[in-house]
């Protein structure tokens, strides 16, 4: 078995390993998403992919690794080829069509409920990126969608490096934050002339007119209360 990462677990201190996933894999891959739906105590913030969705990624459209305690699939994180259509994400943030192909999914992550709080997320991460930097692929950017507060996946997002590049209707009307990350690194330079400010993240119009301008939400925080706010950025 080719593993790509050993670790031990911190609730338990029990040993788990990541590897690749194939098409075997897919009949756990949904007994997995379909308990972290059932936990959810919003299900809407999720969106759960489809058998045949799974089965595209797992066929070579995509990256798919997992993580198993024992034999047990309990984590897993994807990436997407997208196909070049209408809905793009790509085209949300305003790329132009010749760097759509360019454009890489990070598709969905899902951590069983009784292995939380021991940084899988995190770790699945940083497995599948560097997988990713092992394969010749002629990726610049990753992209994603988050719903407004979600909040691990949104500091998940953040941890990477991503940035907030809109914040419109998808799925069939749901609201929800697009990210990207530059894999280049052109924006993780430090430029020291920028303009900030911090919204109140339910203040969605003043982030859609703020996004429309140019502006990147560049990290999150919890102000007084259970209040988030994000941060914005942009260059002067």
């Amino acid at each position: 078995m080719n593993w790509l990462y050993e670790g031990v677990l911190r609730n338990g201190n029990m040993p788990f390993k990541v590897r690749k996933l194939v098409a075997e894999d897919l009949i756990e891959i949904l007994e997995v998403q379909k308990q972290v739906v059932q936990a959810m105590e919003s299900p809407g913030i999720l969106q759960p992919l489809t058998e045949d969705e799974y089965q595209y990624i797992l066929e070579g459209k995509g990256l798919m690794i997992g993580a198993f305690a024992g034999n047990k699939l309990i984590a897993f994180r994807a990436l997407l080829i997208p196909p070049i259509d209408e809905d793009h994400l790509g085209r949300d943030i305003g790329l132009p069509d010749h760097e759509l192909p360019k454009v890489l999914y990070q598709e969905i992550s899902n951590v069983l409920p009784n292995f939380r709080g021991n940084h899988l997320q995190k770790t699945l991460a940083t497995v599948i990126m560097d997988e990713l930097g092992s394969e010749v692929q002629p990726f610049r950017y990753i992209c994603c969608t988050v719903a407004p507060f979600n909040i691990p996946s949104l500091k998940d997002k953040f941890a990477q490096g991503m940035q907030i590049a809109a914040l419109k209707e998808k799925y069939g009307g749901n609201l929800r934050y697009i990210f990207v990350k530059d894999l280049t690194g052109t924006e993780e330079q430090i430029i020291p002339y920028r303009e900030n400010i911090t919204i109140t993240m339910g203040d969605i119009e003043t982030q859609q007119q703020l996004l429309a301008q140019g502006w990147r939400g560049i990290q999150m925080e919890k102000a007084e209360g259970t209040r988030w706010v994000v941060s914005y950025s942009r260059i002067l």
